[in-house]
């Protein structure tokens, strides 16, 4: 076993701090991700923990000095929480001005009143897809379930008919598009471009969420025909402001971010000149930091203001949307130390030697291995971030399209399959008012659905890009 100390691993992580066989290295990473595993499913123990824990286990069962893996760890959790975490908290700020304002419930309100009929279910993926843009998808089910069952409720649609496409329209959000933390994460991992991954992830996320959306609610209301619960439908959170954010400033206000980072992204194509003044300028407003910051500020003014919000109220809503997000970022960081220290142990170099003898292209090899984490945690987020560091070497020499694609296929494999480990499906269940078989035959099948459409879709594009 090489000894490196702890200065040296902090200075340089390309080189593996044991020289453990492959075969002791895969399992010792097995052995680390079923620590994870079992202390998350069998112990409930909470997921920062339970990586913390899973990570110091790993440099173990890899014999790696003690003071290298916690090195690789808070170097890890450090560098990804520099990232991401202030791009987490500016959307989590964003998602609480556009849910305290109203604005969330104007977007709803003036679609809802254009569709009606068989364009209903397109209308509700329409809205979860809009207003999963900058929401938390457990932010997104709270603000959207009230509604479809009201839609449901009052219009007598079947339940599934209309929830379905609104559940997707969240979930495909979550799990492709950025400025989501599984997304994001990935996208520093590997390197990926954030702009062009963000166009590439709309890209996908259309003809996944229409099939596992509208096409799929139609087979879902056969299986599962329940009517809308009343008990849990209540009152419009809003019904106390005096006035609401204007339809057209709410939409301009969420869209923002998205359409300065994709402006960044096609300038970058278009001109490919760093030293072009247009595209330096570009590079900065098109920055996830500046692009999301950007539409916190005007959406102060566009939604705050504009619901007649005092100084004190915006401010109160800024510190009340940051303390949720704790628990996400503590993740977040700890998935982030996980990965360095799977990289720093050398697992990359062992994934590239294994990749080498596979004919399992690296896009399905990214998927697959997503999936297996997602159906033994339950999380999105875990299985996102720990696919991206394993697969991470891969995205070494891969050009800026296909490590984008490699991204979108690890955010496709985290989304398989949600059942009962995964808080979601209980979440799901309960404000629907299903059985856990009922979940399944909705719920957990259309997550499989948009995870096997998504990685069907990534691959196409992979032949044509």
């Amino acid at each position: 076993m090489t000894s490196l100390n702890v200065e040296m691993l902090a200075a340089d992580a390309t080189e593996p701090i044991t020289s453990a066989g492959n075969a002791h290295l895969g399992i010792a990473v097995l052995a680390g991700i079923a620590v994870i595993v079992l202390l998350i499913t069998r112990f409930k123990l909470h997921a920062f923990l339970a990586l913390t824990i899973g990570t110091l286990g790993l440099g173990a069962f890899a014999s790696a000095p003690l003071d290298a893996t916690i090195a690789s760890f808070t170097k890890g959790l450090g560098s990804t929480v520099a990232s991401v975490g202030v791009l987490i908290a500016l959307g989590a700020i964003l998602g609480k001005l556009l849910a305290d304002s109203g604005g969330a419930d104007q977007i709803v309100d003036t679609i809802l009143e254009k569709a009606g009929g068989r364009s209903m279910p397109w209308a509700m993926v329409l809205i979860a897809s809009v207003i999963g843009l900058p929401l938390f998808f457990e932010v997104g089910i709270v603000l959207l379930i009230p509604v479809v069952l009201l839609v449901a409720k009052r219009g007598n649609y079947s339940l599934m008919r209309i929830g379905v496409p609104a559940l997707a329209g969240l979930s495909v959000m979550h799990g492709l598009v950025p400025p989501h933390p599984g997304p994001l994460v990935a996208i520093d991992a590997l390197g990926a471009n954030l702009g062009v991954t963000l166009a590439l992830g709309v890209l996908v996320a259309v003809p996944t969420v229409i099939i596992a959306g509208p096409v799929f609610s139609r087979y879902a209301a056969r299986w599962v025909d329940i009517p809308a619960p009343d008990r849990m439908i209540p009152e419009r959170a809003t019904e106390d402001l005096e006035r609401r954010p204007g339809f057209g400033a709410t939409v301009a206000t969420v869209l923002l971010p998205v359409v300065l980072m994709l402006a960044k992204a096609l300038v970058d194509i278009v001109v490919d000149d760093p030293e072009n003044h247009v595209q330096r300028v570009f590079d900065v407003v098109g920055s996830p930091l500046i692009a999301l910051l950007a539409a916190v500020v005007v959406g102060i003014f566009t939604l705050g203001r504009a619901a007649g919000f005092t100084k004190e109220r915006i401010s109160s809503t800024v510190e009340t949307s940051l303390a949720p997000i704790a628990g996400v970022l503590l993740i977040v960081g700890a998935g982030g130390g996980f990965k360095q220290t799977l990289i720093d142990v050398g697992v990359g170099r062992m994934i590239l030697e294994f990749s080498e003898d596979w004919s399992i292209p690296a896009l399905l090899l990214a998927w697959l291995i997503a999936v297996a984490i997602r159906l033994a945690t339950g999380s999105a987020t875990v299985a996102t971030i720990s696919a991206a560091g394993l697969v991470a070497p891969l995205a070494a020499d891969m050009s800026t399209t296909h490590a984008a694609l490699l991204v979108l296929a690890i955010g496709a494999g985290s989304l398989f399959f949600s059942h009962v480990n995964d808080a979601g499906f209980w979440l799901v269940k309960e404000y629907f008012g299903m059985n856990v078989g009922q979940t399944i035959k909705t719920w957990s099948v259309m997550e499989t659905i948009i995870s096997v459409v998504g990685i069907a879709v990534v691959l196409l594009l992979s032949l044509v890009l």
